[in-house]
């Protein structure tokens, strides 16, 4: 599962990195230290316009008659992508890139927890694979879009922290993912673990534990 991560890099970082236009409901994006559900959070869509859109994290099948399943489905097995309802047809029709710089998991030590980031050895922001969708709030008549963040095998930096995690795509995959041409088999053939060689994982402080907390403090390595 990954139910918190970042995304702290400038605005102008993103647009460079990922050849893409800020949103003109939000020209700069706020640095994220402790991005957490239910939260509104930068993404690229699969509708071409390479534009920095900001979605709901927790996904509402358009189908729902309420948010109750948001919570739910932060997250998506990717093993599961074609069987279940939920997401068998954004898979085909709404794919994303999520936007982030690091994401945190927590290292079972004992009875202890110890909050982890993982983040590329670069430091160079990165793109989860995401899934979208249009709600229709019925109460007050307005579209919410969401997003969920598919999860797989853990690589060898982060299986001794934690059982899975986020499909984080190579650059080159990026765009098939959001190619709507390029098909099932080859978006699933790139939901792969992350090569474990270009990661890195540190402690950082347990104040991340709690959502309201977000600040620069929390990306720190803890002594």
């Amino acid at each position: 599962m990954c139910g918190r991560y970042s995304i702290t890099v400038p605005t102008e970082a993103l647009i460079e990195r990922f050849e893409a236009v800020p949103s003109p409901q939000v020209p700069r994006s706020e640095p994220r230290y402790n991005a957490a559900p239910s939260q509104n959070l930068p993404v690229l869509l699969n509708n071409g316009t390479r534009q920095i859109e900001y979605l709901r994290w927790g996904l509402i099948p358009h189908w729902s008659k309420d948010t109750s399943t948001a919570y739910k489905m932060i997250n998506a097995r990717a093993e599961t992508l074609t069987s279940k309802p939920s997401y068998r047809e954004p898979l085909r029709k709404r794919r994303c890139l999520v936007l982030a710089d690091g994401f945190y998991e927590w290292q079972k030590t004992g009875k202890t927890k110890t909050p982890m980031r993982m983040t590329l050895k670069s430091g160079e922001p990165f793109a989860f694979a995401g899934l979208w969708e249009n709600w229709h709030d019925p109460e007050s008549d307005l579209v919410v879009r969401t997003f969920t963040i598919i999860t797989g095998k853990p690589n060898e930096v982060v299986a001794p922290i934690h059982d899975r995690m986020p499909i984080i795509l190579l650059p080159k995959n990026e765009k098939i993912w959001l190619d709507n041409d390029a098909g099932e088999e080859a978006w699933e053939n790139i939901l792969q673990p992350y090569p474990a060689d270009l990661m890195m994982a540190y402690p950082v402080s347990a104040r991340v534990n709690a959502t309201t907390n977000d600040d620069p403090s929390l990306i720190e390595r803890a002594s």
